[in-house]
């Protein structure tokens, strides 16, 4: 149960409402306890002695007891759920700081419904069981001891009897609980597969319709379904065993006492009223045995949803700060990749290798190659978005993996190919980067971008609600946005990956113009997708299947590649 000792170690957080609510489970426990001794009282001392002032002294402390137990009830119960509820607070937190903390090649491996599973259903599961379940768990255990304790004191050849049946309860109980753990994971991975299959949907149900696909994805989702549905079908019919099987082993005991206790009662070892006490506590003994089985299904639950969420915490990242890395000072923006080979995990060779080139500040560096040549690779090692496997990138002379991650990637400007918009306004998404910014600074970098006329034409202008992802931007509109938002930072190093990809050529030539002038002073890094941007460039490097295979300006590459020349034909033939 290595999971669930790790989540008991949160409730440190939430000592007093964790204190109170075992406080309160103790002084329950006492008044059931006493409850059985009370009735022997009534029975011995009052109706069978005929004498009302006893009667009337225990109904006042049976009611006495009632109070005490339905205040301490509730006391137990809402203190346990404050406790339960930080606790879910904390690994909700926990995880979600996590996964912001995670490299690239993290997220590259890990589905997106099933993260939200252990977000949300793992997370939940801890929680009911540190709220309701553990209370259980130490009551029971309470119970069960006090229980035995008083079961001796009231007869002990009795109650030598009765524990006649608790092996065989025990034995039964163990079994099942080794049964349900298993059942369990499969169960929450059922669930996760389910929620991964309905989140893609989700998210492209524009392709789904485009190529009607409805029916495919229908089918899909109800298969994952029926496999969740049979994983829960085979836990219920474990349940269904199990727990007539218990209660059958229960009555038999409650058969043995009352049979033996009658035959005490009549030869006089026994009175009535401690054989209506020890049925009490028989009771008190088989109620917690009866409530292992449910306390054993819910924390055989909590812990795999435990494992799984340590799985995700105890995950690490490949890309962190070195122990001595230094906050990287204002870059002047000089760029230089020193025999950098690198490959994605998982990979069976290598996306770029033996690459070595350098960018001055100030430079336009167009990067041009066929699909799978590594472009986009090549940037995502600047901001250090993965880290080389040999060699290094430098700026100003500095490695990167030398350098804090906040002070590198806050100097660099990212425009990337897939435009992401946060649920918000339009200026929300704009100011990402730096919330902080005036309305100003926001409105001054949208004119930029060729993005201020379409955002007054909004019905709110800048204060306008980004439909979820964007929905009801056009593509040009959201990359210009996501341009905007790229500037607002003024980086001294930008990148931009295929980011006018999705616009006009009206609008990329408005764009190219702000960008001209904005560039002044800036490394740009830009994938080239059009003649203009190649034309433009103060240097381009040509790939061939991850290595270098030519650099230059345009001119001097028409004279010198055959390789360029083939691109330029294959890629912008008709606008050349």
């Amino acid at each position: 149960m290595t999971g669930i000792k790790r989540t008991l170690t949160y409730l440190k957080k939430y000592l007093p409402p964790t204190a109170g609510a075992l406080l309160s489970l103790l002084l329950v426990n006492a008044a059931n306890l006493i409850s059985p001794k009370l009735l022997q009282r009534l029975i011995d001392d009052g109706i069978t002695a005929l004498n009302m002032n006893v009667v009337w002294g225990v109904v006042a402390a049976l009611f006495g007891v009632a109070l005490v137990r339905g205040l301490f009830n509730f006391l137990q119960g809402y203190l346990g759920e404050i406790a339960s509820q930080g606790v879910a607070y904390e690994l909700r937190n926990g995880i979600f700081e996590k996964l912001q903390n995670l490299s690239f090649s993290y997220h590259d491996h890990s589905h997106t419904g099933k993260l939200m599973t252990r977000m949300t259903s793992d997370v939940e599961l801890v929680r009911m069981f540190l709220g309701r379940g553990l209370v259980m768990l130490v009551s029971s255990i309470i119970l069960l001891v006090g229980t035995l304790v008083m079961l001796f004191i009231t007869d002990w050849k009795l109650t030598l009897l009765v524990m006649l049946i608790i092996p065989a309860i025990g034995g039964v109980f163990m079994i099942f609980v080794k049964k349900i753990m298993p059942m369990s994971k499969v169960v929450q991975q059922k669930l996760g597969t389910l929620n991964t299959i309905l989140q893609e949907n989700l998210s492209g149900m524009r392709i789904v319709k485009a190529f009607a696909r409805e029916g495919f994805e229908i089918e899909r989702y109800s298969t994952a379904n029926v496999d969740y549905l049979d994983a829960n079908i085979s836990m219920v019919k474990l349940f269904t065993s199990f727990f007539p099987l218990v209660f059958y082993l229960g009555n038999i005991g409650m058969v043995i006492v009352v049979g033996m206790g009658g035959l005490f009662v009549i030869n006089g070892t026994l009175t009535i009223g401690e054989l209506v006490a020890f049925t009490g506590y028989l009771i008190y003994l088989l109620m917690p045995i009866f409530m292992m089985g449910m306390i054993g299904a819910m924390l055989s639950r909590a812990e795999a949803s435990a494992q799984r969420l340590f799985e995700v915490l105890d995950a690490e990242s490949d890309v962190t700060d070195a122990p001595d890395a230094v906050t990287l000072p204002n870059v002047q923006g000089r760029i230089e990749f020193s025999d950098v080979r690198f490959r994605y995990i998982g990979a069976e060779s290598d996306v770029v290798s033996d690459l070595s080139f350098v960018a001055d500040p100030g430079q336009t560096i167009a990067i041009l190659g066929q699909t799978g040549a590594g472009k986009s690779s090549i940037i995502t090692l600047i901001p250090r978005f993965y880290d080389v496997a040999e060699g290094a990138v430098l700026i100003d002379g500095q490695d990167v993996r030398k350098v804090t991650l906040d002070s590198l990637r806050q100097q660099i400007g990212i425009v990337l190919q897939e435009t992401t918009l946060f649920s918000g306004t339009i200026r929300e998404n704009i100011a990402y980067g730096r919330p902080e910014a005036s309305l100003e600074e926001v409105t001054a970098v949208a004119k930029a971008a060729q993005a201020h006329d379409f955002i007054l034409e909004q019905p709110d202008s800048y204060d306008t609600i980004v439909g979820e992802r964007g929905v009801g931007l056009s593509g040009g509109q959201k990359q210009r946005i996501a341009i905007a938002r790229a500037l607002l930072l003024d980086p001294r190093i930008l990148i931009m990956d295929d980011s006018t990809s999705s616009v006009d050529a009206e609008t990329e030539y408005k764009i190219q113009q702000a960008l001209e002038e904005l560039q002044k002073g800036r490394t740009t890094f830009v994938i080239a997708q059009r003649i203009s941007t190649v034309r433009s460039a103060d240097k381009i490097l040509v790939l061939d299947k991850g290595k270098l295979a030519a650099e230059g300006t345009h001119e001097e590459l028409q004279r010198t590649s055959e390789l360029y020349m083939e691109i330029i034909e294959t890629q912008f033939g008709k606008e050349e």
